[in-house]
C-alpha cells in the first residue's frame, strides 16, 4: 500500500549541445550527483563539499552496436521528485517506510537513457534502452574510483559458482586480489569518515553484478556469462551448475529497464541497519492479495532428527519423529515446521521416504495449528515442476525452501521468478537456500519471505566460519540488502575453547548472545535448528526466545561499531524488544531506554551473560524488573557474549 505525502513531478529540460553537466540533489541538499557528460558519462557523489567517490566511463555494449556510453549526446533531460509512504505487506524494519528522491533521467541519442536517482541515504542509477527487437548484452562498465586509504570488507572467491558463504576479508582497496572478484554487498570505509555499500536492486532478465580489482584501488564490474553447457550427471546438489558460457553476459529485449547500481552511503555506522534503499528500488508489488503472506517462527527437522532424545522412537526421516516436531511447535507456539532435505529423494521430489506417512502428518499438523514447509533441490524442481507444484497444492503446503542454486547467471535470476511467481499463485511462500543476496524481489513478489547467501550456524560443522566476529559483520553488510535466512537461538552453545566441529553443529558465542541473534537478526521467517529436547532442557530461554516477534514496526540502533559489538531495540506493537551482542572481545556497555514511551512504566524480562560466561558459554542470567524511559541499564558482555530483554508496558 502506497500512501501520498508529496508531489511526484516531471519536468522535461531540453538539451541541445552534447556535452555538460547535470546535477541532482538528495530531498535534504546533503547529497549531490553530478553527471557529467563529455567524450563518456562520469557521475561524481558528494556529501556536502566533501567528494565521496567517482564513478568513470558509465556504459553499456550492445552486440552490432556502438558502445552506449562513448562519445555520447544528449538528447533531453527530466527530472523528477517522489515523497511517497509505503506499508510493506512484511515489516522487516518499519511498519512504514518513506519513498522519497529526486531523480534526473537523461536521454542520448542512439536510444538510451540513464536514470541518477538520489535519496537522503545513497545514490542509484540505472541504464534505459528503447531499441527494437532482442539485444544481446556484452557487457556493462563503470569504474569506481576511491580515495586513497579506503577501506573494504567483502567476500572473496575464484568463480562463479557458489553460495556466497565465505569469510569476510577486511583491507585497504588496493589489497583485493586481482585474479578473483567479490559477490555483493560490500561495505567500503571511507577516509572522510562514511562508510559506503555497494549492491544492486531489481535484478531481472539479467545476471548478478560481482565486482572486481582492477588495480590501484579501482573497482570494475564483472558478470557470469549466458550459461551454455551445464553439469548433468553426479548429485542433485551440483547438476546445473555452469560448466561452459557465452561470452555475453544476457539475451534479452531491446526496450527496458537494467538493474539499478545502487551506492548507499552512512554517515553514521547506525545507517547501515536502518536504509532500507535495496527494497525502496525493487519493483512495486505484482500481488494483488497479501493477506495469505504469514510470517513466522519455524522448526526444521534438519539437526533435529538426528539429536532426539528421551522419546521412545528412533529419530530420523520418519512419521513419528514428524508428528513429535508438530507437537513440540505447538507447544512452543511456533507457527510452522519445515520438512528439511530427506523427505524425499534429492533427485525426486515425487518420492517421499518410505518411513515417512507424509498426508498423516500434514493432517497431523493441521490439527495443531502448525504450518508445513517442504524443501526441494532447485535442479529437481526444475525438472519435475507441473508435478511437483500439483503435489504441493494437493497438500495444502504453506511454502518451499528451494536450496543450492549457487549461482545468479541471467537464467537463474529467470528462475528465481519463475519460482516466485509460481508460488505466489499458489499462496505459498518461499525461502531461497544456496541463494545470491536479496535485491528488492521481495517488494515485488512478498512471498519471497527470505533468503540464505551468507554464512550461518550449519558452516560450523565443518569449518567454524559462523563465528561471534561474523555476527557483527553481517548484519551491516550482507543483511543491508535484506533479511537473511540465518538461524539464530541455538542453546548449543561454545566459547572459542569450548568449540568443535560437530554435528548438530555448535553455536559460537555465549547462550545470551544467541539468544540476542533473535532480536538483531532480521528475517520474517525465524528457524530454530536445534532438536525438542534440548529446547525442553532449557525451557526459560526457548519459551523467551520463541515469543520475539519475527516483524517490527520500529529501530533505534543505540550502538554500533562494524566487526566489534551491536546494541538496537526493535519495537513490535507497544512492546520493545532490546539486544547487544559482541566479537570474542569483553564489552561494557549502556541500555539508554528513552526509546520507550513517557510516562509509561514497562515491565524488563531480561537475560544477559553469568559470571562463568567466558569459560561456560551456556552459563546466563535472567531476571524481571521495572524500568522507565531514560533509565539507563549497564551491560556486561563476556566474550563473544550478549544481552536481551523484553519490554512490556503494564496497564
Amino acid at each position: 500500500m502506497r500512501l501520498t505525502l508529496g508531489i511526484a513531478a516531471t519536468v522535461a529540460l531540453l538539451q541541445t549541445c552534447a556535452a555538460g553537466e547535470i546535477t541532482v540533489l538528495s530531498p535534504d541538499s546533503r547529497l549531490r550527483a553530478t553527471v557529467d557528460v563529455t567524450d563518456q558519462i562520469t557521475v561524481r557523489v558528494f556529501d556536502g563539499s566533501t567528494s565521496l567517490f567517482t564513478l568513470d566511463s558509465l556504459s553499456l555494449s550492445l552486440r552490432g552496436k556502438q558502445t552506449l556510453g562513448q562519445s555520447p549526446r544528449v538528447v533531453r533531460t527530466e527530472r523528477s521528485r517522489q515523497d511517497t509512504v509505503i506499508q510493506p505487506p512484511v515489516r522487516e524494519k518499519y511498519a512504514t517506510l518513506r519513498e522519497q528522491y529526486n531523480e534526473a533521467t537523461v536521454t542520448f541519442s542512439g536510444g538510451f537513457g540513464l536514470v541518477v536517482r538520489v535519496f537522503e541515504s545513497g545514490v542509484a542509477y540505472r541504464f534505459l534502452t528503447t531499441i527494437a527487437g532482442d539485444v544481446v548484452v556484452e557487457g556493462e562498465s563503470f569504474c569506481l574510483a576511491l580515495p586513497e586509504t579506503t577501506r573494504v570488507a567483502y567476500q572473496f572467491q575464484e568463480d562463479f559458482w557458489g553460495p556466497c558463504e565465505e569469510p569476510y576479508r577486511v583491507t585497504a582497496v588496493e589489497e583485493i586480489p586481482l585474479s578473483g572478484f567479490s559477490n555483493l554487498p560490500i561495505l567500503l570505509s571511507l577516509p572522510a569518515g562514511q562508510k559506503l555499500l555497494v549492491t544492486e536492486a531489481h535484478i531481472q532478465d539479467y545476471p548478478g553484478l560481482w565486482i572486481r580489482h582492477a588495480g590501484g584501488g579501482r573497482l570494475r564490474p564483472v558478470f557470469p556469462g549466458y550459461p551454455l553447457e551445464f553439469l548433468e550427471e553426479g548429485k542433485a546438489y551440483t547438476r546445473g551448475k555452469v560448466t561452459k558460457h557465452a561470452p555475453e553476459i544476457a539475451r534479452t529485449v531491446g526496450t527496458r529497464a537494467f538493474p539499478w547500481r545502487v551506492f548507499a552511503i552512512a554517515r553514521q555506522v547506525a545507517e547501515l541497519l536502518t536504509n532500507p534503499i535495496v527494497y525502496l528500488l525493487g519493483a512495486p508489488s505484482r500481488l494483488n492479495d497479501v493477506s495469505w503472506i504469514k510470517p513466522g517462527t519455524v522448526t526444521l527437522d534438519w539437526w533435529a532428527r538426528r539429536n532426539l532424545y528421551g522419546v521412545d522412537f528412533v529419530g530420523g526421516v520418519n512419521t513419528a519423529t514428524a508428528c513429535h516436531l508438530v507437537d513440540f511447535a505447538a507447544d512452543y507456539g511456533l507457527q510452522y515446521l519445515l520438512l528439511d532435505e530427506g523427505w524425499t529423494k534429492s533427485d525426486d521430489l515425487l518420492a517421499i521416504h518410505p518411513d515417512l506417512d507424509l498426508d498423516s502428518v500434514l493432517s497431523y499438523a493441521r490439527s495443531k495449528g502448525v504450518r508445513m514447509l517442504l524443501w526441494a533441490v532447485w535442479s529437481t524442481l526444475e525438472r519435475q515442476w507441473e508435478a511437483a507444484f500439483e503435489n504441493f497444492s494437493r497438500w495444502q503446503i504453506s511454502g518451499i525452501k528451494v536450496d543450492f542454486m549457487n549461482r545468479d547467471d541471467q537464467q537463474m535470476v529467470d528462475f528465481y521468478y519463475r519460482v516466485a511467481e509460481e508460488t505466489a499463485r499458489r499462496n505459498m511462500l518461499v525461502i531461497f537456500h544456496g541463494a545470491y543476496k536479496p535485491d528488492g524481489m521481495r517488494r515485488t513478489y512478498p512471498n519471497v519471505i527470505t533468503r540464505e547467501g551468507l554464512i550461518e550456524i550449519e558452516q560450523n560443522q565443518v569449518n567454524g566460519n559462523d563465528t561471534p566476529e561474523h555476527h557483527v559483520l553481517f548484519p551491516f553488510i550482507r543483511m543491508f540488502a535484506g533479511p537473511a535466512d540465518y538461524l539464530p537461538g541455538t542453546v548449543n552453545n561454545a566459547q572459542k575453547h569450548e568449540f568443535r566441529m560437530t554435528v548438530p553443529p555448535m553455536g559460537q558465542g555465549t547462550r545470551a548472545h544467541s539468544m540476542a541473534q533473535c532480536v538483531v537478526v532480521e528475517s520474517p521467517i525465524r528457524m530454530f535448528p536445534d532438536g525438542p529436547a534440548d529446547y525442553g532442557r532449557d525451557d526459560e530461554c526457548t519459551r523467551f526466545m520463541a515469543e520475539i516477534p519475527v516483524e517490527w514496526d520500529d529501530l533505534r540502533v543505540l550502538e554500533a561499531a562494524v566487526g566489534d559489538s551491536l546494541l538496537l531495540a526493535r519495537r513490535c506493537g507497544e512492546e520493545w524488544f532490546a539486544a547487544a551482542i559482541t566479537d570474542w572481545e569483553p564489552r561494557r556497555m549502556e541500555l539508554d531506554c528513552s526509546f520507550l514511551d513517557p510516562g509509561k512504566t514497562y515491565s524488563l524480562t531480561a537475560f544477559w551473560d553469568g559470571v562463568n560466561a567466558d569459560r561456560r558459554a551456556i552459563d546466563y542470567v535472567s531476571s524481571a524488573s521495572v524500568v522507565r524511559k531514560g533509565e539507563k541499564i549497564r551491560i556486561h558482555l563476556a566474550p563473544g557474549g550478549g544481552w536481551v530483554g523484553r519490554f512490556r508496558p503494564q496497564e
